[in-house]
């Protein structure tokens, strides 16, 4: 059995990050070769557990609030420098909410994704009111990706993170999909 991370865990993870440790994530943040985290502005105290979870499993993460790069406002600028960011990651994850699709950024995003890295480069990181609810794969075009999940994985003893691939009926430790 699987479960998705809830928003309450997820700011329950991020509420562990010390400020030291806050700092190297910050400076990491901008690095070529990171995993690209998309989110909407609506879900922003869940990105620093998001964040904290990847890395502790060998991700550099690209968030793109700490980028000096960016413009203080939206404008063209922001959106070449997103997707200049988008190709220099490795890999994609896109933290999925109920906010996700009403930020006009995180549909983009993903978009650019796709055609920039493919589908087994992304993974959806759901943050769901409880962990059974399922309510935000209504969007279809969402049932085509991966998902970062918690759980039992053949092979391993304890529940870990892995990304399930439910299509092909797989999964891997989230380890080794952000190391390939």
């Amino acid at each position: 059995m699987v479960s998705y991370v809830t928003r309450s865990e997820l700011r329950g993870y991020g509420a562990r990050l010390t400020e030291e440790k806050r700092t190297r994530l910050r400076k990491a943040a901008t690095s070529v070769n990171a995993t690209f985290l998309s989110h909407s502005s609506k879900d922003e105290e869940l990105v620093e557990g998001a964040v904290l979870i990847l890395s502790n499993h060998g991700a550099t993460v690209y968030v793109d609030r700490v980028d000096p790069a960016l413009p203080p406002y939206t404008s063209k600028e922001t959106a070449a420098t997103l997707k200049r960011r988008i190709g220099e990651c490795r890999k994609f994850v896109m933290l999925a909410s109920e906010n996700s699709k009403e930020s006009r950024w995180v549909p983009w995003e993903l978009g650019i994704a796709d055609g920039e890295r493919g589908i087994p480069n992304i993974a959806l990181f759901p943050a769901v009111e409880d962990g059974g609810s399922t309510k935000w794969t209504s969007w279809e075009y969402l049932g085509l990706y991966r998902r970062i999940v918690w759980g039992n994985l053949k092979g391993h003893k304890d529940p870990l993170w892995m990304v399930l691939d439910e299509e092909n009926n797989t999964a891997s430790t989230l380890s080794d999909w952000l190391r390939t």
